[in-house]
């Protein structure tokens, strides 16, 4: 026979006795006294918490409002966008984990650095996503006609951010994400030079110098022995699609991630101009 362990009484076993008392003391009348007040107390705890959760929904949804109203409409259907997206790519297994709200929201919290209203949003939209019948092909053909190719590769850029917070990252995901390029008409050598950034960065802690080297050709979107005017030629391109400006009406979040892929070109261009100059 499996032995049960058997827990300390509740407060159930102190009403009961307290109760006793009261009878045995008082009689009926304060017993039935003394049922009435805990039964109003319980009633009034009850209006109590639901009157606080309905005030903390009111609150919340007063600064999701205000935070929308303040917003461009092309910031706010890039971020609905996204949001539907990557939970669409969570859901793509039939399932959206606990771990995967955590992931998208942490992506939003430490990766864009919203605040805390930007945040009760992001929660708002990932809600209405989880509800929502909306096919990714359908999505994705909205966004690639909403929005010209640089908020496009800052889209893919994003993906495979949060593709890559998982190590190692799914195979299926990053099948996902290359079928979301070929959809959003991404042309392969961009998409190659995104993934391969994010494929070299994983190992960047115990990279040799001839490993980062291979990883600044990748930012470049070059095969490893490419000449310097393929180099230049790389550079040029890739400093026109992720000009800051190009992307800038989609919220400084979006601008930052621009500028962050800005830094790693000109620092991978940088290394090759020293490189070459010897």
């Amino acid at each position: 026979m499996e032995y049960r362990q058997h827990n300390q009484p509740g407060c159930g076993g102190c009403l009961l006795l307290l109760g006793l008392i009261i009878l045995v003391t008082g009689g009926a009348p304060a017993l039935l006294n003394f049922i009435g007040v805990l039964f109003y107390s319980g009633l009034a705890g009850v209006l109590v918490l639901v009157g606080l959760f309905w005030a903390f929904s009111y609150y919340v949804q007063r600064r999701v409002s205000t935070y929308e109203a303040s917003q461009s409409e092309s910031h706010k259907r890039f971020v609905v966008l996204l949001v539907n997206i990557l939970v669409k790519i969570a859901q793509a297994d039939g399932h959206f984990t606990k771990a995967e709200l955590r992931t998208i929201l942490n992506f939003f919290q430490y990766t864009l650095r919203y605040n805390q209203d930007q945040l009760y949003w992001v929660k708002q939209l990932i809600k209405d996503a989880r509800d929502s019948q909306t096919d990714m092909g359908t999505l994705l053909e909205e966004f690639r006609t909403s929005f010209a190719y640089e908020p496009r590769l800052i889209l893919l850029e994003l993906i495979y951010q949060i593709i890559y917070t998982k190590q190692p990252p799914l195979e299926s995901e990053l099948r996902q994400a290359r079928e979301i390029a070929r959809l959003l008409e991404i042309s392969p050598y961009d998409q190659r030079t995104i993934e391969a950034k994010y494929t070299y960065r994983q190992h960047q802690e115990t990279a040799s110098a001839a490993t980062l080297e291979e990883q600044y050709y990748a930012v470049l979107g070059l095969e490893k022995g490419a000449s310097f005017d393929e180099i230049k030629k790389a550079y040029r391109k890739l400093s026109m699609q992720y000009h800051p400006d190009k992307v800038g009406h989609l919220g400084e979040e979006f601008k930052g991630v621009a500028e962050e892929k800005m830094k790693e070109i000109n620092v991978a261009y940088g290394y090759f101009e020293k490189k070459f100059a010897k």
